[in-house]
């Protein structure tokens, strides 16, 4: 069983939704800590550090995706997979920053329980985007 949830490529929707957990739990460690770090110790503004967060947390996770996550793969393109991978990431790029901006400014929480809250609305279309669109 544990060889099965870590170690074998699959296409298995539960298991490869247990990985993107996983994955996505350490591309959020990524995102989390750069945001923390660049606004808090280097004193960027919260969106400009939220944007670079979320893209070095992408990366992670698209490495993740290629090579542990996903399966089945539709492009035999690497270049063409890797522009619509990043296409849905920059999807999510824009809602997590509006959802932050409108959790901090508007609902005026802290900007990391924006983040937090954030993270939910983005993984679940990045999850749905990615399988669907991407790793059928």
């Amino acid at each position: 069983m544990i060889e099965k949830l870590f170690k074998y490529r699959t296409d298995s929707i539960s298991t490869q939704a247990f990985r993107y957990v996983l994955a996505g739990a350490l591309a959020y460690a990524i995102d989390y800590s750069t945001l923390v770090m660049l606004t808090n110790i280097f004193k960027l503004h919260y969106l400009t550090s939220a944007a670079i967060a979320f893209m070095l947390g992408a990366a992670a996770s698209y490495i993740l995706n290629i090579t542990w996550v996903f399966d089945g793969r539709i492009f035999k393109n690497k270049y063409l997979e890797a522009s619509v991978f990043f296409a849905i990431v920059i999807t999510g790029l824009f809602l997590n920053h509006y959802c932050i901006l409108f959790f901090t400014e508007t609902v005026k929480l802290h900007y990391m329980i924006s983040k937090f809250i954030s993270t939910i609305a983005v993984a679940g279309f990045n999850f749905s985007a990615r399988k669907y669109v991407l790793f059928r």
